[in-house]
This record gives structure tokens, C-alpha cells and sequence, in this order.
């Protein structure tokens, strides 16, 4: 049974079958950490909900959603510090003659 939207009391909640829930534990357990609950069922008939635990998720979670991001392979935190002049160098500013949209149709036309 995929996710979906039921009406009444709870209608504004997703829904899972219990086998969806094995299936699919960390996907709905982090749209439940983003304030989404859930109403669990089985066979059709509600048997439990998970929603939010207060406080949690109003001063957010960075720490957490780092490390979510880092596990599923999105991102990679930086490992050194980055130094005082580095942060104070100037942008390089835009190539003479080069244009990003003549770039983009050429690969285009090559087919890159």
C-alpha cells in the first residue's frame, strides 16, 4: 500500500501499512522529524501514530540533518579550518570572451 492521504480526524497525515514501515523506516522517520506525523495501519485500520516530540523540531536539528545528509551521501563535511586570508581574497571576476550560455549549447550539440 503506498503512502497516501486519508480523510477525517486525521487527514492531514500520511499513512503506511506496517510492511511500508519495515520497508521504509528512516525515509518516514525523517518526514516525521520535519513536523509531518504519521498514522501507522494495518490492513486498512489505524493502530498507531508517530508524530513529532515537541520542541525538537522548532529549534531544528542541524547537527542531525548534517549527519542524515552525510550518511545518504549528499554531502562531505569539511575536515580542516580555513584560514583568516582566505576569507579575505578577492572573487575572480568573469573570463574575458567566455559566455556560460555559448558553453551550455556547445555540450549541448556535442551531446555532453
Amino acid at each position: 500500500m503506498p503512502l497516501a492521504r486519508i480523510r477525517g480526524y486525521n487527514g492531514h497525515m500520511k499513512k503506511a501499512s506496517i510492511s511500508e514501515l519495515k520497508d521504509k523506516l528512516s525515509a518516514l522517520i525523517d518526514g516525521v522529524q520535519r513536523g509531518a506525523p504519521l498514522l501507522i495501519v494495518d490492513r486498512g485500520r489505524p493502530v498507531a501514530r508517530l508524530e513529532p516530540v515537541s520542541g525538537i523540531t522548532e529549534g531544528g536539528d542541524p547537527e542531525g540533518q548534517l549527519a542524515r545528509l552525510e550518511r545518504a551521501g549528499v554531502l562531505r563535511r569539511g575536515r580542516g579550518v580555513l584560514s583568516p586570508e582566505f576569507l579575505k581574497r578577492e572573487l575572480p571576476g568573469p573570463i574575458a570572451g567566455a559566455s556560460a550560455v555559448a558553453a551550455l549549447l556547445e555540450e549541448r550539440r556535442e551531446g555532453r
